[in-house]
């Protein structure tokens, strides 16, 4: 039986960190916030300003969201309604402490090659919708080829000088990829050598270090190598990820640096390595840019969900980051529906009919592997018919959207393949589970549904001169035209013709 004072004296410690934010128990552990990033809410009790700012594509206009109320969640219904009917982009994370050290659209870099002068994507606001406390927000949903990025920041650490950061991630959307990090990176966005970056990474990168098991795995991007622990390698301290929304914790300092990681749903955060800096890494020579969803020289192949996270000034206490886990418990974060629209159910076979003045006769339609739209109607042979009618199959990735299996080729799905939609058998890979995996919305145009790529939230089903990709509202394939978008990305679901 515990006393009462000891009852009493955790109820006081539930409502200290109930009634504060990370960066206020940051604070008062003496390692300030000096870079605080979320879309979900604010980091500061206090905290009543901007979070980040949208940008929707039918005029070009901004919206800042701010959290409801001081200290609160995002304000997300502002953003639906003013996204509503169009698509919106993430264009800045803004810092909550006060130093400008806000995240935007990343510039190109090292890895890019010098012939490649374009920035990175931006993420979409609605690919990561979650809750906290029953409220609705959405975090940042990294594809490959999105990344964010500020080289000139104010007081992030330098040198050698002591840091600490966290951030809650999705734990299983990561890749292979090179490299979905948070953190301190070089300011010319150019590899500069072992030890000028210092960033939290996830996924299932091997060619350095990584953890037990196949992963994904928390590590540190120290540059040139991902550390699990004292060297390159494995450190079987350091476990495969299984939480769906986890708490990643990386700090350094002199010789001395560490990782921790935890369920951002419940508990308690675990030490997975804590002791020197690798052979090469003693002193770091760390710049001071901050990263999210990339590599130090803009290496830009990973994937992952960001949705909060801070830069610390000076090496965070243990104790510290306990009430900091303990403040991420509590804002109970949970996930939420990533569909609308009609109501789909697996088992069921659909036939999608293309809604852009015109075409109204067509439908989506497979000739083997090709996909393209094609006139369907009652008096249509039956082998067309077949070939325009899909079965409704729960998500191959994520169990939460949808997969659509063809009715002539069982065991053939659609998918994508650079933005290319094609039929293809189930390897029972990842990456086929990934891009075959949709999520319908309400039409884009008002009419029928919209259908979201699961890995590229900006993209859509979308006919154009009779073929079929996933394509965005505007970027740099031919199919991306904003011309007609939202008509040609809006589709009625209809009973198959098969």
């Amino acid at each position: 039986m515990f006393s009462r004072a000891i009852i009493l004296g955790l109820v006081a410690a539930v409502s200290r960190v109930s009634a504060t934010g990370p960066c206020d128990l940051y604070a008062s552990g003496g390692t300030p916030c000096v870079a605080a990033h979320s879309t979900t809410r604010a980091l500061y009790a206090a905290y009543s300003g901007d979070l980040y700012q949208v940008q929707r594509a039918s005029d070009g206009t901004y919206l800042e969201i701010a959290p409801v109320s001081a200290g609160g969640v995002a304000n997300a219904a502002a953003q639906d309604t003013f996204c509503t009917g169009t698509t919106c982009l993430i264009t800045v994370i803004y810092d909550q402490s006060g130093h400008a050290n806000h995240l935007t659209q990343a510039p190109p870099g090292g890895f890019d090659g010098p012939d490649v002068d374009g920035y990175d994507n931006l993420a979409s606001a609605i690919g990561a919708p979650v809750t906290l406390n029953g409220a609705k927000a959405y975090g940042v949903f990294i594809s490959p080829g999105t990344g964010y990025r500020n080289d000139a920041t104010v007081d992030i650490a330098t040198g050698d000088a002591a840091e600490g950061m966290y951030a809650v991630l999705d734990g299983t959307h990561y890749n292979s990829g090179c490299c979905f990090d948070y953190g301190n990176a070089e300011t010319s966005a150019h590899d500069t050598g072992s030890g000028h970056m210092e960033a939290i990474y996830f996924g299932t990168e091997t060619v350095w270090g990584t953890g037990s098991g196949s992963g994904p795995w928390i590590m540190a991007d120290l540059e040139n190598g991902l550390f699990s622990g004292e060297s390159a390698g494995e450190n079987a301290a350091d476990p495969s990820i299984s939480y769906r929304f986890v708490t990643a914790v990386v700090k350094g300092e002199p010789d001395l640096w560490a990782i921790k990681g935890g369920n951002a749903a419940s508990g308690a955060l675990t030490t997975y390595y804590s002791g020197v800096r690798p052979s090469g890494y003693n002193p770091m020579s760390k710049e001071g840019a901050l990263i999210l969803g990339i590599g130090g020289d803009n290496s830009n192949g990973a994937e992952g969900t960001f949705y909060e996270g801070a830069v610390t000034s000076g090496y965070p206490t243990d104790a510290t980051e306990t009430a900091v886990q303990a403040n991420i418990v509590a804002a109970k974060y949970a996930t939420t529906s990533l569909t609308s629209g009609t109501a789909l159910t697996a088992g069921s076979q659909i036939s999608l009919q293309a809604t852009t003045p015109g075409y109204t006769t067509y439908y989506v339609a497979h000739n083997g592997t090709a996909v393209s739209i094609e006139v369907v109607s009652s008096s249509s042979s039956t082998t067309l018919k077949e070939q325009a009618s899909w079965t409704v199959t729960t998500g191959l990735w994520d169990g939460i959207c949808f997969s659509f299996e063809s009715v002539d080729q069982p065991g053939y799905y659609l998918r994508h393949d650079n933005f290319v939609l094609l039929v293809n058998e189930d390897d029972g890979t990842k990456q086929f589970a990934e891009d075959a995996t949709f999520c319908p919305q309400t039409g884009l145009n008002g009419e029928g549904d919209s259908i979201r790529a699961w890995g590229y939230p900006t993209r859509y089903f979308r006919h154009y001169n009779l073929g079929l990709y996933v394509a965005s509202n505007g970027g740099v394939q031919i199919f991306d035209s904003t011309t007609s978008f939202t008509n040609d990305v809006s589709f009625l679901i209809d009973t198959a013709f098969a």
